[in-house]
């Protein structure tokens, strides 16, 4: 029986978080202050100096994140050569927290640019190989505009049906 006193998800959680494989997890930590003002909420340090957890927030939202554990399997992307995961970061001025991102050691894989969906997004490549897409809404659209935006944007590439 669980018990009622306590939230199944607390206060500082949202029910989807990103938990991430760092190699040099402490660096990433403070890459993240840095690059998008991450706050810093807890750090579990195990044994030889290994982050076994971390917590930060960024925005409104949890960032977790640990050091690669290879016996554990917990890899990162460096290792792997790779991610086929992206993180995506709203925010209220996109250029401004790119630039902030790059100053702080992040490569810019997609400048950015205003989008057909009505967004201006760009995408980045952090120094521990995480990509994260960063964007700002401008404009709301129906699906019917992004579609038609979408053929004028990409002529000649077929619309996925549903």
């Amino acid at each position: 029986m669980a018990n009622t006193t306590v939230k199944a998800i607390p206060d500082h959680m949202n029910s989807l978080s990103p938990h991430l494989v760092c190699a040099g997890a402490m660096d990433a930590i403070e890459f993240y202050k840095k690059a998008f003002n991450a706050e810093e909420l807890s750090r579990l340090a195990g044994e030889g100096g290994k982050l076994m957890h971390a917590g930060l927030r960024i925005g409104n939202s949890m960032l977790m994140l640990m050091d690669e554990m290879p016996a554990w399997g917990a890899l990162g992307p460096k290792t792997l050569k790779g991610s086929p995961v992206t993180v995506h970061l709203q925010v209220d001025d996109v250029d401004a927290t790119v630039a902030q991102a790059v100053a702080a050691g992040a490569k810019v894989t997609m400048p950015v640019a205003d989008m057909f969906w009505g967004d201006r997004y760009g995408v980045l490549e952090d120094p521990f190989g995480h990509i994260w897409s960063v964007a700002t809404h401008l404009r709301d659209l129906s699906p019917e505009e992004i579609e038609a935006a979408m053929m004028t944007a990409m002529p000649g590439q077929p619309c996925p049906q549903a």
